[in-house]
């Protein structure tokens, strides 16, 4: 029977439709105290103690430093040994048994100790009586040693201690199976606890099984892991049904819960792992070489040809000449046959349907590398974008915002908007850059659900390059000034707005994305509209009929075909006919 605790797996968790950024924090801690109410999309900072809530106020999960996965393995050591009445040894035993569940200990103990016992190698009464003698044959290497050099487990098999030694080293050194550690004797099934490990064993050795157990507490829990990024020792607990499997971490370092893979919501891990073995396998390049070559008729090698003639030559060894539309022997060619940049037996071959089949292949192998390289590259694209977005917001804190704090005469907590803006674009950027393997996996015959999803990537995309250009190009202007700016306060006004009406494009993307798209019905309308928060209300999206898509956001209708509504020249945000002043910003028309 599983626990309480343990019974949820999170591979078996549905995520959420809660916000887009609910239960994620920022790129990292960066020493600034952001106002979350204003910004949902930023989350919660790390506390100190390390606990991250998401916008709902429910734990999301816990960041736990070396210190902290030490103490909580010795409460639960502790809580063993007290409530079973067992030594520490015994306790932390049992614990490892049932990977660490307090629960399931103590389930299956009460339910049936004697079965326990004999899992875990507990022996109630030693297999073998002491001897009264005062020498002992050691039954490794059988020869006789007085008693205090001699050593048993709780069965009672007698061994001298350099047989153990070099045992206990042996297992130790061929990793975390020590941990399971069982008599020497081969009929024998008692455990051999820490306690032998530490009378015996090395200081290297000691510090190894230590490590081994530490790393176990985590490893061996369906709750916590490790951070995967490189050389980060913290790990992660994860609150299963808190909605989004993003986690970051200490380190700054964002991934996914469930597959451990790089943050990637709104795709599915399913799609990501699909995507990074498309990317590493060697399908594409199979690809490449039967849409833009051909073999050579002798040797079979490929060859690529890009000018030239129709005469082709081998490389060595094979050195064979041939035709390249037709791949005949070049020594049958001439003038006849259409010279050197013609061939005759070709265009009657092709009009007679000999290389209908081969075409057909080359060209499905074409069309299908230009389709991958299409989403590729715009996936590898925004990755790049990302770091240089990261490393422009790291010099914004380190350097940049004193600076402009001295310019302006502003103190640089009024300048936490620009701060904010760089978050945004760093996880738009994230989220962007995935949409595009979501979209290389969406079904070419369902044309609505294609252009409902490319009206809404183009949305966010467009949103997303305004934002970035305002962060990136146009604060230039007001760090080279000499002194404060009157229009300053225009550009945060302009700033903020953009970073508002970014995170409400993006939060209607990925809802769009994580419900599949299930707001478009074969016929091109609307089943059920999407909403998400937005700074001035609520924001829907729809489909209308015949293909024609229009979306809703903040309670003016954005329409492809409809000029019913006017955009704001601060913030791009569309307003409704009849308003004077924009609804976002209060820019007046």
């Amino acid at each position: 029977m599983e626990s309480e605790d343990d019974m949820h797996d999170a591979n078996g968790v549905e995520s959420g439709g809660d916000d887009f950024y609910s239960g994620m924090h920022s790129e990292g801690d960066y020493g600034y105290d952001y106002d979350v109410a204003d910004y949902e999309f930023m989350g919660n900072e790390i506390d100190d103690s390390n606990e991250v809530t998401d916008s709902r106020g429910q734990k999301s999960f816990t960041i736990l430093k070396e210190e902290d996965i030490r103490q909580r393995q010795d409460d639960d050591i502790m809580r063993i040994s007290t409530v079973l009445s067992v030594s520490r040894e015994v306790a932390c035993l049992l614990l490892r048994r049932y990977n660490w569940s307090v629960n399931n200990v103590h389930e299956e103990w009460f339910a049936n100790e004697e079965r326990v016992r004999k899992a875990v190698g507990l022996l109630e009464k030693p297999a073998v009586q002491s001897s009264n003698s005062k020498e002992v044959a050691c039954g490794i290497c059988f020869d006789n040693f007085p008693l205090d050099r001699i050593s048993a487990a709780a069965c009672g098999h007698p061994f001298c201690h350099a047989c153990w030694q070099a045992y206990i080293s042996t297992s130790i050194n061929d990793g975390p199976g020590c941990l399971m550690l069982r008599c020497p004797d081969p009929s024998c099934c008692a455990a051999v606890g820490q306690e032998m490990i530490d009378m015996l064993a090395s200081d290297e050795n000691k510090h190894k099984y230590g490590r081994y157990l530490l790393r176990s507490y985590i490893e061996d829990n369906r709750k916590t892991k490790w951070c995967p990024a490189p050389g980060c020792d913290y790990a992660v607990e994860y609150v299963v049904g808190s909605g989004s499997y993003d986690v970051t971490c200490s380190c700054s370092y964002s991934y996914c819960w469930n597959c451990t893979e790089e943050a990637h919501r709104p795709v599915d891990c399913e799609t990501v792992a699909k995507w990074i073995l498309k990317n590493s396998a060697e399908s594409e390049n199979m690809n490449w070489i039967l849409a833009n070559s051909k073999p050579c008729p002798k040797c079979k090698r490929p060859i690529e040809k890009n000018q030239g003639c129709m005469h082709v030559t081998c490389t060595p060894p094979c050195k064979f000449e041939f035709c390249w539309l037709c791949l005949g022997v070049w020594s049958e060619h001439g003038e006849k046959t259409g010279g050197f940049y013609a061939c005759n037996r070709y265009e009657a071959a092709k009009q007679e349907g000999a290389y209908d089949e081969a075409e057909r292949r080359k060209e499905m192998a074409k069309n299908s590398l230009e389709r991958y390289t299409h989403y590729y590259e715009r996936w590898a694209t925004n990755q790049s974008s990302r770091q240089k977005a990261l490393a422009d917001l790291h010099l914004m804190q380190a350097m940049h915002l004193e600076k402009l704090s001295e310019i302006q005469c502003q103190p640089e907590s009024q300048l936490r908007f620009i701060i904010e803006a760089w978050l945004q674009i760093v996880e738009c950027r994230k989220v962007l850059k995935w949409t595009y393997a979501y979209g290389y996996y969406l079904p070419g015959h369902e044309q609505t659900r294609r252009q409902f999803f490319e009206y809404l990537q183009g949305e966010a995309e467009a949103g997303l390059e305004r934002l970035h250009q305002c962060a990136e190009k146009e604060l230039q202007n007001y760090l080279r000034a000499e002194g404060p700016s009157k229009d300053f306060n225009d550009f945060r006004t302009k700033l903020a707005g953009l970073t508002s009406v970014t995170r409400n494009y993006f939060e209607n993307l990925v809802r769009a994305l994580e419900n599949g798209l299930i707001d478009v019905d074969s016929q091109g309308a609307c089943s059920k509209s999407t909403s998400s928060k937005s700074v001035t209300g609520s924001s829907k999206g729809k489909v209308g009929g015949k293909g024609k898509v229009s979306f809703k956001t903040g309670g003016s209708s954005r329409n492809l075909d409809d000029s019913s509504n006017w955009a704001c020249d601060q913030c791009t945000y569309s307003n409704v006919k009849s308003a004077t002043t924009c609804q976002m910003c209060l820019h007046r028309r």
